[in-house]
């Protein structure tokens, strides 16, 4: 028996069709006009084709995806705008079970060539504070304690060249945030600079900075800590492995901003992280003071309490628990704002604050870009009010800041500085400048002080016209300058904002020229001095961005009074 009909069995057949709802008898052969199987024929060798077509495109890219080897296995990326990708390797072993709350242990080897075209899990965490200023930014959403992990994008493989590595440490107060948001896609940044990009997931909050030293000091020493040694397995990660990947392991650049800024901090003062770095970045975020012991402590009890646990065995019903648990506990004491863990002054993995009293001598040999924005507070969870202040708003929202403090004395004196500033813009000045100016400029100070490497301050003064420019020069404004990534931020920057790429174009080189050189100095760009104690050479980023020396001097003065002593933000 035939198994098909051709096309001239099917002329001496009858035409005729079924009609609607007949059935047929088991194995008889349908009867369709030529025409018809006709098309069929052609629409069945078309489908074939396209699945023969898609079939060599994919082995194609197979072919042609690059592949890297590390010491733990193959992997193979993507190619992007000319830029080879690697997303999602594994550079430690997953962090649950009984290596919750402990140090980093290598990642598992692996035999096949791994698949490195998608971003890791974000480490376990509580949502982040909605802003709007933020929302164009995306990250991948799927949470796991299966997250150490590594992104990676380099203009080359094996090409004989060595080129300098940017190590992006993210944001979120040690608490939040992902390697993966968008706004840190290293595309731009490594074509620009023929420089390999990186970044990285590690723990956060409760996984990464619970202290529990004093339940069990012979396992879990190093607990309040652990977020930052998975940044050191990476570093090391790095060392043994980059090379595979274009970069250079003896030209290592660390930066950050506002938490990944205090991350660079920290790791300045952490023994074990010396000679793993060879230049440091610290945006918006600094860590010139970390959590003492006894703080730390505090907070555990507090966190412990809210579990409600019983007495016995505490260590091992938290290593136990469902991470939404210990989130939700978190959430509990801090009220919906999860923040207020971070690295512990611990004796031992950092034996000291960071830069508190003074800069930390382990770390004095690396060059450093230290700034902030000129109103960073205008996202940072603003009060009620104060984008329509009005000048006895203002002096109440003072009295509010400095209870012991008679504000009039400073409100006259700005307004003289300032004639044209309103009682909202003197606001976000007051409180940016007393927070993050004076945390940045206690950095300078102190590194220059040191007299073993320089140290280049930053002012970020340009405004953003989103929200029709109340937002001014807000904290994060300058992550998509350096990433040079304006069209990945169009809720921060708006859309098409030429006056945002020249000033990308300039902070972007300069980051870039500081990682291959020890120097944000290059052609084309305007001259930055480094800090020192006398000049205080300050770089003011704006539509024309010129170095200025000590521009804060008079705001410093009149802000003395009423600035508390530098501290972590």
């Amino acid at each position: 028996m035939k198994h098909g009909v051709s096309a001239a069995d099917a002329s001496q057949a009858p035409s005729q069709e079924l009609p609607s709802g007949t059935g047929r008898l088991e194995g008889e052969m349908p009867t369709t006009h030529p025409a018809r199987r006709g098309q069929h024929a052609r629409r069945c060798l078309i489908a074939s084709l396209l699945v023969l077509c898609t079939t060599l495109h994919a082995l194609a890219q197979q072919e042609t995806a690059p592949v890297a080897v590390t010491r733990s296995g193959a992997v193979r990326g993507t190619v992007e705008h000319g830029i080879l990708t690697f997303k999602g390797i594994p550079y430690a072993a997953p962090t649950g079970g009984d290596n919750r709350f402990r140090p980093p242990r290598p990642a598992a080897v692996w035999e096949r060539t791994r698949d490195a075209t998608a971003f890791g899990p974000r480490c376990p965490q509580l949502p982040a504070p909605s802003t709007a200023a933020w929302s164009s930014w995306t990250e991948p959403t799927e949470a796991s304690e299966d997250c150490l992990s590594i992104n990676i994008w380099t203009p080359g493989l094996r090409d004989g060249k060595r080129r300098p590595v940017m190590v992006w440490l993210h944001g979120g107060v040690f608490s939040v945030g992902s390697g993966g948001t968008s706004v840190y896609d290293g595309t731009r940044l490594a074509a620009r600079g023929d420089v390999v990009l990186v970044s990285l997931n590690h723990r956060l909050n409760v996984f990464g900075y619970l202290y529990l030293a004093h339940l069990n000091p012979a396992d879990y020493a190093d607990s309040g800590n652990v977020g930052q040694l998975d940044i050191i397995a990476a570093l090391k990660w790095v060392r043994d492995n980059i090379g595979a990947f274009g970069g250079d392991p003896r030209s290592v650049m660390i930066f950050g901003e506002s938490g990944g800024g205090g991350k660079v901090g920290a790791l300045m003062a952490m023994p074990s992280a010396q000679g793993l770095f060879q230049r440091a970045a610290m945006q918006s975020g600094f860590s010139v003071t970390a959590i003492s012991s006894g703080r730390a402590m505090q907070m555990t009890r507090s966190i412990i309490a809210a579990l409600g646990l019983p007495g016995n065995d505490t260590l091992a019903q938290l290593r136990a628990l469902p991470p939404e648990r210990l989130l939700a506990a978190l959430q509990q004491v801090t009220h919906g704002m999860p923040f207020g863990l971070g690295p512990v002054v611990d004796g031992r993995a950092l034996p000291r604050n960071p830069f508190s009293p003074d800069a930390p001598v382990i770390s004095g040999d690396v060059p450093l870009i230290v700034g902030y924005n000129r109103t960073e507070t205008t996202v940072l969870f603003p009060p009620a009010g104060v984008f329509d202040l009005d000048w006895p708003g203002l002096t109440m929202q003072l009295k509010t800041l400095v209870p012991d403090q008679d504000p009039a004395p400073l409100i006259a004196a700005l307004r003289k500085l300032h004639p044209q500033a309103t009682p909202s813009d003197l606001y976000f000045i007051i409180t940016t400048e007393r927070t993050m100016g004076a945390n940045a400029r206690a950095v300078a100070e102190r590194k220059s002080a040191l007299m073993r490497s320089p140290v280049y301050l930053y002012r970020l003064d340009w405004r953003t016209p989103v929200e029709k420019g109340r937002l001014r020069s807000p904290h994060s404004l300058d992550v998509p300058m350096v990433f040079d990534n304006i069209a990945r931020s169009s809720s921060l920057i708006g859309a098409g904002a030429a006056e945002a790429q020249s000033l990308a174009d300039v902070m972007s080189i300069a980051w870039i020229a500081f990682a291959r050189s020890g120097s944000p100095n290059a052609p084309g760009l305007p001259a930055w001095p480094p800090f020192d104690l006398r000049d205080r050479a300050t770089m003011i980023f704006n539509v024309t961005s010129r170095a200025i020396d000590d521009p804060s001097s008079q705001e410093r003065a009149l802000l003395a009074p009423y600035t508390p002593e530098p501290s972590s933000p």
